[in-house]
């Protein structure tokens, strides 16, 4: 059974983690971290390290909102 590729995020998730899939030159990318800001059709989304992705929405395959990530073992 093949997977279902679906972009279900809108502008109303900003401040919600998402996952997304994207097309690149090279096939495709995925970004996962906090949706900060969907303006003229761009979506930034901040990593768990602190960087900063824009997305092109035209380039988006799928994205959805995903739980917080768990605690780390031993992080408080």
């Amino acid at each position: 059974m093949a997977a279902r590729l679906v972009i279900a995020i809108t502008s109303q998730d900003i401040g919600a983690r998402i996952t997304t899939r994207r097309r690149v030159p090279e096939g495709f990318r995925d970004a996962v971290g906090i949706l900060v800001s969907w303006e003229s059709g761009v979506l930034t989304v901040r990593k768990k390290d602190g960087t900063l992705v824009e997305i092109p929405e035209e380039t988006l395959v799928a994205a959805r909102v995903v739980p917080a990530a768990p605690p780390r073992p031993g992080r408080t």
